[in-house]
């Protein structure tokens, strides 16, 4: 096919109207560059999830379970706030037995200080107060501090985990492994 004004063969392509202009892009064409877009997009979403499940969500925690010493290095009587910044744990030892208490408020879990001239513990947020032995007595806690698990390592060291806590109020406090009984020296 010839174009008559110019003589010049066109090959099969669609005559032009006089005064329209030539459209590099047809429908057929955008809808194809839209179609491999999308697909192209749904497989880089693909292998970006690929990529993202070879490198698993682990969240790495300190060990709850830690070693506080031996039980003679603890004076009868007194709170040793040896373990509060590590660990936020209060061991006390009293004449028959010895506990940890775990330091975090029941109220609204802050830190609560000890506070040894006056015997108990104080939140300096809202104002609880515990005795030495975890039970509230003053402000808006509506229940003691929680134990956690106490017992003797196998080479005679107070072995504390603080994943395993105990509630007064359930009556878990009388579980022998929420105290440990020691008279010794």
């Amino acid at each position: 096919m010839t174009d008559a004004k110019s003589g010049t063969a066109t090959h099969g392509a669609a005559p032009t109207v006089e005064g329209a202009t030539e459209h590099i892009w047809c429908r057929r064409d955008v809808a194809s560059l839209a179609a491999s877009t999308a697909i192209l997009g749904c497989l880089a979403c693909a292998g970006a999830a690929v990529t993202r499940m070879l490198f698993p969500r682990v969240l790495f925690e300190p060990p709850t379970t830690f070693k506080a010493g031996y039980p003679n290095e603890y004076i009868v009587g007194e709170v040793s706030e040896r373990w509060m910044k590590s660990q936020r744990v209060w061991i006390v030892r009293n004449d028959r037995e010895i506990y940890a208490l775990l330091g975090i408020c029941t109220h609204l879990g802050c830190t609560p200080r000890w506070l040894g001239p006056e015997g108990k513990f104080k939140c300096p947020c809202h104002g609880s107060g515990y005795t030495i032995d975890g039970v509230n007595f003053e402000g808006p806690t509506p229940r003691p501090l929680e134990r956690v698990k106490i017992a003797l390592a196998d080479d005679g060291q107070l072995l504390v985990d603080t994943a395993v806590r105990y509630r007064h109020e359930l009556g878990q406090w009388e579980d022998p492994q929420s105290f440990l009984r020691y008279t010794g020296a």
